[in-house]
């Protein structure tokens, strides 16, 4: 299962990105993520890594494998014979930001989770794209 969604921020880039970044406030801004717990100090690096409780699925660590600065990061998690990695890119606009949300799953069981979760999955996206805005514009 693939999925990408795209929202238009209209704040400065630091301030996305530090919104963004702070990942143990996500649930103040997307009901898409009840809890969040970071297992390391510091700020989100690569090898950080964060157990999420989301709403309907169980909790999962996951482990940041790429990050560049006001640019976007990457992380996975790993469970069941299914790895599922997700995106956010960060790309400058003259009026804000532009902020894509991906996930991606691969695995031998991959097409059988897709299947069951792919709507909760495109929802839990979505909801994370609408509340980084909201919580950015304060709108």
């Amino acid at each position: 299962m693939r999925y990408h969604t795209s929202v238009h921020v209209n704040a400065p880039l630091a301030h996305v990105w530090a919104v963004l970044t702070d990942v143990a406030r996500w649930p103040e801004w997307t009901p898409s993520v009840r809890e969040v717990r970071r297992l390391d100090g510091g700020p989100l690096a690569v090898g950080s890594r964060t157990r999420i409780h989301q709403p309907r699925l169980p909790a999962a660590v996951w482990r940041v494998t790429e990050l560049a600065e006001q640019q976007g990061f990457t992380w996975q998690t790993v469970s069941g014979g299914v790895t599922t990695v997700a995106g956010h890119r960060l790309a400058a606009a003259d009026d804000g930001v532009t902020v894509t949300f991906s996930i991606e799953q691969t695995g031998l069981l991959a097409p059988l989770v897709g299947l069951l979760t792919a709507g909760l999955t495109r929802k839990y996206v979505d909801m994370e794209a609408r509340g980084l805005r909201q919580r950015c514009t304060g709108g």
